[in-house]
């Protein structure tokens, strides 16, 4: 598979770590990429703020490219795929304001490629399976909270590849490469975006609630597949430890940084030791975790194999001696057996009575006692109800 590269602004910047792990994830799975020949910002939230022409031709410019050269557009940043996609949308609903992006643009843009995410390329192009076949160290005894945040999946009629409120596809993707993830409520909510430069009052609590939502539910680290959430949760992330009052110490990943991880990279050849919050140590612990996993489960099966053991299986001579040492005892104490199975005395004494002077009933109660109380108990109760209605009658 050959596809047209977007990185974007913050990939050759304050996001290289996912540059890097997008590239080597791309390698190892086979995935060719291109990168857009002097590409131009996507706009982000700026153009689409200012004027809605230029938040369409600005991303519209780089899609061109890329169709030009017959290739689909493979866009890690959260915000500049949704960028890409809306202009998608917009272009193929409208003829209107494709003819406003071409004569802007100057360039014919039909918009006949497509744009993938990370996720969606992983999980609906590559598939489960092929990521599966390349992992060599697993992710076991990691608890991990996936975070989308809020432009990965919304619009959803503009992206479309997954749920907008329960999204799985990088839950998919983590239990892939051997890791446990969580279930927790605020994984589409936004991180606070660039609220935590101009409001870091409102931007600060935001990071905070994403983390502590993250940390009540069993997360130990969080993954992400945006920049811009990688950032406020990684480099911020004191921010929002002051904003709570709180500490998490946290580690943030990009989900191509765990994938070229699990496939046998080292931490440091996808600059996972770049983090502002230090994320290797975490990294280093799975294996010992994985190993105690192993332990608790074996001590399980052991326990479990014990007690199988333990039990005895009763063979038809077995039940056969118990029944007759029953009815011996109805035979000898039928008062006495009877109580054992009612608890109520004049019904026990009823049930005394059909036993003495009944032989096969009496049988009948031997032999569910020696197989199953319960059922020698419901049988009793049919007696001596049974015995009520005929006086009745």
């Amino acid at each position: 598979m050959k596809l047209a590269y977007y990185p974007g602004c913050s990939l050759q910047s304050s996001a290289i770590e996912y540059d890097l792990s997008t590239r080597r994830t791309a390698e190892i799975l086979g995935i060719e990429l291109q990168e857009i020949e002097d590409f131009n910002c996507c706009g982000a939230t700026s153009a689409h703020n200012t004027n809605k022409l230029l938040s369409l031709a600005l991303p519209a410019r780089n899609l061109a490219y890329a169709e030009q050269a017959g290739l689909n557009v493979l866009a890690p940043c959260a915000a500049c795929y949704n960028r890409f996609r809306t202009t998608e949308h917009e272009v193929r609903q409208q003829a209107e304001i494709k003819a406003k992006v071409n004569r802007a643009i100057d360039m014919d843009y039909q918009a006949k490629n497509h744009t993938f995410s990370v996720l969606d390329l992983l999980v609906r192009e590559i598939g489960l399976e092929k990521i599966k076949e390349q992992v060599q160290k697993p992710l076991r005894g990691m608890k991990a909270a996936c975070y989308y945040g809020c432009l990965l999946v919304r619009p959803e009629h503009h992206t479309g590849f997954d749920d907008a409120e329960d999204p799985q596809t990088m839950d998919q993707i983590m239990q892939a490469l051997g890791a446990e993830t969580v279930s927790w409520a605020l994984k589409t909510e936004c991180c606070g975006a660039a609220l935590a430069t101009s409001r870091p009052d409102i931007g600060g609590m935001l990071i905070g609630r994403v983390l502590e939502d993250a940390r009540e539910n069993g997360a130990e680290c969080i993954v992400t597949a945006c920049p811009l959430c990688m950032m406020n949760l990684d480099m911020r992330q004191k921010a929002g430890e002051k904003a709570l009052g709180t500490k998490f110490n946290m580690p943030i990943y990009y989900v191509t940084e765990l994938l070229a991880i699990a496939c046998g990279d080292e931490p440091q050849k996808v600059a996972t030791d770049r983090h502002f919050v230090e994320a290797i140590s975490y990294l280093e612990s799975l294996p010992a975790r994985a190993a105690e996993m192993d332990a608790a489960a074996a001590a399980a099966r052991e326990k479990a194999g014990k007690k199988k053991a333990a039990v005895k299986t009763e063979t038809p001579e077995d039940l056969e001696k118990k029944t007759a040492a029953f009815l011996k005892a109805i035979e000898k104490n039928p008062e006495k057996i009877a109580a054992r199975l009612i608890d109520d005395e004049e019904r026990a004494g009823i049930l005394a009575s059909i036993m003495g002077s009944e032989e096969k009933k009496a049988e009948k109660i031997a032999g569910l006692m020696a197989a199953d109380m319960e059922k020698a108990r419901k049988a009793a109760d049919a007696y001596v109800t049974g015995e009520l209605k005929k006086k009745e009658k």
